[in-house]
């Protein structure tokens, strides 16, 4: 799927950009992945709280094997046949991704924010002794 059939099918969802990352595509709005175009189908981000609309649909998970033979299943799910030619319907499917890819994202920026020092007050040399 090239970058102009993406942006098409996701032009009622506003601006979005395509990286290409090994043997497909990232799909962003903003700096925020929510779909993945990979093998000539496209793929959007999931979670707890929107894979059922997917399993509803039956979509899949995107996988892949890695070197040593293991099969690695993703959080993203084929997009509905449906939506590929609606775009309104494709727009609502990219802002549920969008909303997964944000609940994903929060627990790695709290994880990765250390709490401030707790600091005593410092006596400065002016405070009189007591």
């Amino acid at each position: 799927m090239d970058a102009e059939a993406i942006r098409d099918i996701f032009r009622g969802l506003g601006p979005i950009h395509i990286r290409r990352m090994f043997g497909g595509q990232g799909v962003y709005q903003d700096e925020l992945m929510f779909a993945l175009a990979a093998y000539g189908e496209l793929y959007l981000k999931a979670d707890s709280e929107s894979v059922a609309l997917f399993e509803r649909a039956g979509s899949r998970p995107f996988s892949f094997e890695t070197k040593d033979g293991r099969k690695t299943i993703t959080s993203y799910w084929l997009m509905p046949e449906s939506a590929l030619d609606d775009p309104d319907e494709a727009a609502d499917l990219a802002r549920m991704a969008l909303a997964a890819a944000r609940r994903a994202r929060a627990p790695q920026a709290r994880k990765g924010r250390k709490a401030a020092p707790a600091t005593k007050a410092r006596k400065r040399s002016s405070d009189p002794v007591t």
